[in-house]
């Protein structure tokens, strides 16, 4: 047969979006959250760690490497969550790489999955403070700004989520499958 009948098919990358468990995806989750809010944004210097990731659940979108069974996969977005008091929620340091901004729906899975497994441990409100360029993002997805502050030197709008758009999702750590768009 000739090689030239063979055409390599575009294949869409799979991400899975879930709550992180293994020390690989936490360990990722924070490069990642320096690359974004240190070296991309220059917010912090050198690390963005603070008390609340002593309490915090992080999130990651795992992008899949089906060719290297080896490879267990590369964290490219991530969030974290928090029970600020019985029934209060906040979504912080949502990130994802720059590869992957604007087209794969990495974001908007994240922020889904982050008010929907608060939702299932008894969220009654679920708040963000959000930077200003993410507040369109945020009110697609049905939330509302509640007010504007400056945080960290950079304006944001605390937010708050709609729950009837979120549904409990009791299985956090199997979390959702994102289908990206196929490689040209």
């Amino acid at each position: 047969m000739k090689t030239e009948l063979c055409i390599e098919v575009p294949v869409a990358p799979t991400f899975r979006v879930r709550w992180a468990e293994a020390p690989w995806e936490v360990e990722q989750a924070y490069r990642l959250r320096r690359t974004v809010f240190c070296d991309e944004q220059g917010i912090f210097s050198g690390d963005d760690r603070d008390v609340v990731d002593d309490v915090a659940q992080p999130l990651v979108a795992v992008l899949h490497h089906p060719d290297d069974a080896d490879n267990p996969g590369t964290v490219v977005g991530t969030v974290r969550i928090h029970e600020s008091e019985p029934g209060v929620w906040f979504g912080s340091r949502l990130a994802v790489h720059d590869a992957f901004r604007g087209h794969s729906r990495i974001g908007a899975t994240l922020i889904r999955l982050a008010v929907s497994s608060a939702h299932a441990l008894g969220c009654r409100r679920f708040l963000a403070h959000v930077q200003s360029q993410n507040v369109p993002l945020f009110r697609r997805l049905h939330w509302s700004v509640l007010s504007e502050e400056t945080m960290l030197g950079r304006p944001h709008h605390l937010m708050q989520a709609d729950l009837n758009h979120y549904p409990p999702c009791h299985t956090p750590c199997t979390g959702f499958i994102v289908e990206g768009r196929a490689r040209q």
